[in-house]
């Protein structure tokens, strides 16, 4: 599946928020947030002012695409996949995002970031249930064993990521024994429970692909 390659910096101008999609940087002066940089262009200042509906659709469905690291194509697949579920589209689109196996190897806290996270299950270094799985979008399902193979237990970019559970410590739809580097996926994320989401307005993005 193809993925973006550009600057990452970049996508967090052009949206003038936050994406975390480099890991401590993102909380460090480096971050062109912080040190307040304009938008990409040649004249961003042109491009700022009020936006239609239309526009606050197409940059909310952006900005959790780049949240995700994902292209158009694949996350328009798991709209589909959401609007074909039973319940709230929006909240089903979430609970698939969330299950991506890239995704939940990020939140247990094996990679700094999702980039780092798909490259550490593209490389071979997580199991399953016992078993070799190297396709980020993977998706996990409750009660599913997640751990980092024994022969890539002393690599460094994951023992430095797994630092973050005594700063911040497990979401709570996820068990982690740091030491033995494996958890367990116990159960899908209610939209509630994902806080560092919270300003997403999922229900734009609905509206967006449902014209």
């Amino acid at each position: 599946m193809a993925r973006y390659t550009g600057p990452l910096c970049r996508l967090c101008r052009a949206e003038q928020k936050k994406l975390f999609l480099k890991g401590e940087r993102c909380k460090s002066d480096k971050c062109p947030i912080n040190k307040k940089r304009p938008m990409p262009g040649k004249d961003p200042k042109a491009r700022i002012g009020k936006r239609s509906d239309y526009g606050m659709m197409l940059r909310e469905k952006q900005r959790l695409k780049r949240i995700y690291c994902m292209l158009e194509k694949q996350f328009r697949l798991f709209f589909n996949r959401a609007l074909r579920m039973p319940g709230i589209t929006g909240e089903n689109l979430i609970g698939l995002l969330e299950s991506r196996l890239d995704n939940v190897v990020f939140r247990m806290r094996f990679a700094v970031n999702r980039n780092q996270a798909r490259q550490v299950v593209q490389h071979g270094h997580v199991y399953v249930n016992g078993k070799s799985v190297n396709i980020p979008s993977y998706m996990v399902k409750p009660g599913d064993v997640i751990e980092i193979k024994e022969a890539s237990k002393k690599l460094n970019v994951v023992k430095d990521a797994l630092k973050e559970i005594a700063k911040s410590g497990v979401y709570p739809w996820l068990t982690v024994d740091e030491d033995a580097m494996k958890g367990t996926f116990v159960s899908v994320p209610r939209r509630t429970d994902v806080t560092d989401l919270a300003d997403i307005k999922e229900q734009l993005v609905v509206e967006l692909y449902s014209k």
